[in-house]
């Protein structure tokens, strides 16, 4: 059984994702889950 939370899951499964792109599409992926991420934490500070 895995034990990893289902969002890392989900971050591990997209960047796994993003290393099986051609190097000229990975920065504008990583670009968008770095975005992703940001709005994630942004929205946790403000349920607090």
């Amino acid at each position: 059984m895995d034990s990893t939370p289902a969002v890392d899951q989900d971050i591990l499964s997209r960047l796994e994702i993003i290393e099986q792109q051609p190097l000229a599409d990975r920065a504008a992926a990583y670009a968008a889950l770095h975005d992703d991420l940001a709005r994630r934490l942004e929205s946790a500070d403000r349920s607090e």
